[in-house]
């Protein structure tokens, strides 16, 4: 008996740590971390830029927009933008619960990271970002901020 045991714990085991690791390929996901921005020493539940967030491990992209960059702006304007945008997006990411919805077409970019839409009380944290000037909706390729 004590073999069945040992081998259902290994099973319950190996599940729990898969569903971990794919929790991200879910077509929902329920998100409830707190998010700081991302440094060269932290890479987990940080956020990147405005578009950008790390989460248990992988990298995300908000899928539905396009913010200002800070880590290769073109101008000054765009990286004070970016700099407000990703700021904004610690506040939302942090302000409660929200939900990943896989973006349709696409699981990921070309850059490996999960394209994905942020989602609280029906509405996407993105929309947010755009009504409030600091991104834009996605149209499937980059505009200049500058």
């Amino acid at each position: 008996m004590s073999r069945h045991v040992t081998g259902y714990a290994l099973i319950a085991l190996i599940l729990g740590a898969t569903s971990l690791s794919t929790f991200v390929e879910a077509s929902q996901y329920t998100v409830t971390a707190r998010f700081a921005k991302c440094s060269s020493s932290i890479r987990r539940n940080c956020v990147v830029d405005g578009d950008t967030l790390w989460l248990n491990g992988q990298k995300v992209r908000v899928a539905d927009i396009d913010a200002p960059e800070i880590s290769t702006p073109r101008c000054s304007s765009e990286l004070a933008l970016g700099n407000r945008a990703t700021d904004r997006l610690i506040e939302l990411v942090n302000e409660g619960p929200f939900q990943l919805h896989a973006w349709p077409g696409r699981d990921t970019d070309r850059y490996g990271r999960k394209l994905r839409v942020l989602v609280r009380d029906g509405r996407s944290l993105g929309d947010r970002l755009v009504a409030e000037g600091l991104a834009r909706t996605w149209s499937g390729r980059r505009q200049p901020w500058c």
